[in-house]
């Protein structure tokens, strides 16, 4: 095996963590904003990772990033640590997560669209096949889901799924060069002079009244959702290189359906492991496929 064939795999590996904590999200988001203002989950859930990543900083005595790498920690924070979070948030407060996850399942194709326009990933005709076919799957599962039709919430979960491409693409293309750890903090750090007076406010206006069950599910997306699923993220995205490994999300959704069928009782289909067979499927045929880097 080659080394860049080693490299993919472990890649893959931590990729495919990365994703198994990201997919609990939307279960959790859900129970969160249940009772809570969602926007003030998804703010404040980054003002948490950002406290936390600035211990860690401090801890590893981090170097202040460049001008170029700031650039891209501000893109970074924009699609992960804001676009991500308030859309999803404001989407699981009108639909179910199960919903959620089959229509974030055309992450992976954005994800590989922002690599080949931003950094000139040149992934070959069979890899786009595979990563159509598969999207195409999750997109039809969504529409049978609807009954032919999206919500109107599936916008902003369209939203979504352009802001993570975003910062997945540029997040990944950073971890190259500053680590995977250090992306997320400092995309987290650099976030908090404006999130943290909007989250005290949100707390102020829409209260913080809640149980213990939507506190749990605010804990999961501050600590695992915003902190450390980033940490074999970005990690995977940048050895194993961003379209490829993008392409472990296409298994998500169907995790985040287990997911919320143990977690908020919401209900798992036949139709719904028939799909996810269908797509892990893809998704083994896809890893085959040429990327150029």
């Amino acid at each position: 095996m080659t080394t860049q064939k080693i490299a993919e795999t472990r890649g893959m590996w931590l990729g495919a963590i990365g994703v198994a904590i990201f997919s609990l999200t939307l279960p959790f988001t859900r129970m969160a904003v249940a009772e809570l203002n969602p926007v003030f989950v998804a703010l404040g859930r980054a003002v948490v990772a950002a406290t936390l990543s600035a211990v860690l900083l401090w801890q590893m005595r981090a170097q202040w990033p460049d001008r170029q790498q700031l650039r891209g920690l501000l893109i970074t924070a924009l699609g992960v640590v804001v676009g991500f979070p308030v859309f999803s948030s404001i989407a699981m407060h009108y639909v179910p997560a199960s919903h959620g996850a089959v229509v974030l399942g055309i992450l992976p194709l954005a994800t590989a669209l922002f690599a080949a326009i931003r950094f000139h990933e040149r992934p070959s005709l069979g890899f786009w096949i595979m990563a159509l076919i598969g999207s195409g799957l999750v997109v039809a599962f969504a529409l049978q889901q609807g009954g032919g039709s999206f919500h109107l919430a599936d916008f902003a979960l369209f939203a979504a799924v352009i802001a993570a491409a975003m910062g997945y693409a540029e997040g990944g293309r950073l971890s190259q060069t500053m680590g995977g750890q250090q992306v997320i903090c400092w995309a987290l750090v650099l976030s908090m002079p404006v999130l943290l007076p909007v989250t005290v406010w949100l707390g102020w206006r829409y209260g913080l009244q809640a149980s213990a069950h939507a506190w749990l599910g605010f804990a999961y997306v501050s600590l695992f959702s915003m902190f450390i699923g980033f940490f074999f993220w970005y990690k995977g995205l940048a050895i194993g290189g961003i379209a490829r490994v993008g392409q472990v999300q296409l298994i998500q959704p169907f995790l985040t359906l287990l997911g919320a069928a143990l977690l908020v009782g919401e209900n798992l289909t036949l139709s719904n492991v028939a799909f996810a067979l269908a797509v892990i499927l893809v998704v083994g045929i896809g890893r085959r496929m040429k990327i150029q880097r």
